[in-house]
């Protein structure tokens, strides 16, 4: 079946070194490393530990934070297991399309397009409201119809405009900015961490795991899907509400991934990728945790504010002036977030147009910065454009379902790999195959029911759109369909 045909390893690295579509080998451990902290850790780390613990878990948010650092974990090590082992642009795309087959692939590369370009721009409206903010603290408030909420959201796209022409320039000197700007967000988070435990008091953790209660979860078509099949009313609190809280908090690591797009770009990335992706997550998994700690200690659950929990905690106990910095902190922080996620649809995009299922002409490169600089252009235009006019905030979980559904097919395809091509060099090998695979595609499964019935409503109009691009233009314009890129080993293939 033609939507069905799989493109090799070997043909996807070997598409790499034409010189026309070549990137620039210029990224480290290190610098994949700064990269996966730099879009992991954005405005959750500043207003999610505070509603999770507020609505669902109690003190034992931390527990949360680390059930939803094992289960991302199980995907982490999938996404590393393929970015060893394929080392192409493209992400969960790249992965799908050799394991899966050219449907899946340009499935989960619809759905990346639509969790990078609509996550930048939900993104960047946050980082206009923390400036508008941070501005107002500092007595130079910005006018209110050019920020956050306001005619035009100018803030917002100057911030894009300035990072598609960064992006433009080169991925090291994009990786340059990124790198100054997580050390300044790291700073201030340790910082509030290290001040926070000043003011912790030791009663605020008792109860650790409140008494199970009732929880308000929506209806009609804010619920969830789970509930509005099965009917089971969702429980805050107890060893539900821990749980409840997990897949609440798990949206916190969302981003990772993002990492895996770059491996083109890396120097060696059988062995860079694996670190990257699994040290980010580490190291995130360690700052959400002392974060939910100070916060719960500081301020008794129940009196947390969920909307901005940390500048609360201190004004709860006299500090506001923490909240200037706090604000610095999510303006330096959310920059990075829409910095690593443009960088991440450009080369989505850039994949799939250098296999034909988009235009060709886009992956083009230029010829002095090697950066893919058209779809530069259209990332940097369409995100301005939605941030700056769009009330995106109804749409933030179609972010999540993107993301989610790429988890499920990466895992599922590490599985379908390992059969077809067991001779393929790996530098990192997920442990327990098949088994983990098959739980993290699980758990993904399950958050995805989490989501509310609008939010798949919406995502399987999505995936419409994308059928009819499809079967409309790509199936037939594809560079597997015309035949002359095709591995010319048939097992490799999988079409045997």
């Amino acid at each position: 079946m033609s939507m069905l045909r799989t493109k090799s390893v070997e043909q996807s690295i070997a598409d790499t070194e034409e010189p026309e579509f070549q990137l620039k080998k210029s990224l480290s451990a290190l610098d994949l490393t700064v990269f996966g902290v730099g879009v992991v850790i954005g405005a959750g780390i500043f207003t999610l530990t505070g509603r999770a613990a507020h609505d669902v878990a109690g003190p034992a948010i931390v527990i949360s934070f680390i059930v939803a650092a094992i289960a991302c974990g199980l995907a982490a090590m999938c996404y590393a297991e393929f970015a060893s082992t394929v080392p192409v642009s493209g992400s969960a795309y790249t992965f799908s399309y050799a394991s899966l087959g050219e449907l899946f692939a340009w499935i989960i590369g619809w759905d990346l397009i639509l969790e990078m370009f609509l996550g930048a721009s939900v993104v960047a409206q946050g980082w206009s409201a923390y400036l508008g903010s941070l501005m107002e603290q500092l007595g130079a408030p910005i006018p209110a119809a050019i920020g956050y909420g306001g005619t035009v959201d100018l803030m917002a796209v100057l911030l894009v405009i300035v990072l598609g022409v960064l992006i433009t320039l080169g991925i090291r000197e994009s990786m340059r900015v990124n790198l100054v700007l997580v050390a300044v967000k790291l700073f201030i988070v340790l910082f509030v961490i290290v001040a926070g435990l000043l003011f912790v008091n030791p009663a605020n953790y008792s109860p650790f795991v409140p008494d199970a209660a009732p929880r308000d979860n929506g209806s009609g078509l804010t619920q969830p899907l789970l509930q509005f099949f099965s009917g089971i009313e969702p429980t805050a609190f107890g060893v539900g509400g821990i749980f409840a809280g997990a897949a609440l908090v798990f949206f916190a690591y969302i981003g990772f991934d993002v990492v895996a797009t770059t491996a083109e770009e890396t120097k060696r990335p059988q062995r860079d990728l694996p670190i990257g992706i699994i040290a980010s997550l580490i190291i995130c998994t360690i700052l959400y945790g002392a974060v939910a700690l100070v916060v719960t200690g500081m301020v008794p659950y129940d009196k947390l504010d969920p909307a901005a929990a940390l500048a609360n905690a201190f004004a709860f106990h006299g500090q506001t002036w923490m909240a200037t910095v706090i604000s610095a902190g999510a303006v330096a922080g959310l920059t990075t977030v829409v910095l690593t996620l443009m960088i991440g649809a450009t080369r989505i995009i850039f994949a799939m147009s250098r296999d034909a299922l988009l235009p060709r002409q886009l992956a083009k490169v230029h010829p002095r910065f090697r950066t893919p600089w058209v779809i530069s252009l259209i990332v940097t235009v369409v995100v301005a454009l939605v941030a700056g006019l769009t009330p995106v905030g109804v749409l933030e979980e179609m972010v999540n379902i993107g993301t989610l559904s790429a988890f499920v097919l990466v895992s599922v395809g590490v599985i379908v790999l390992r059969r077809r091509r067991p001779d393929l060099e790996r530098g990192f090998r997920v442990p327990l195959n098949p088994w983990l695979p098959a739980i993290s595609a699980a758990v993904c499964i399950y958050l995805m029911l989490n989501l509310t019935v609008e939010t798949w409503l919406r995502f399987l109009i999505w995936l419409a759109i994308g059928f009819v691009i499809y079967f409309g233009y790509s199936r037939r314009h594809s560079r597997l369909a015309k035949g002359g890129d095709l591995y010319t080993n048939p097992a490799a293939t999988g079409r045997e």
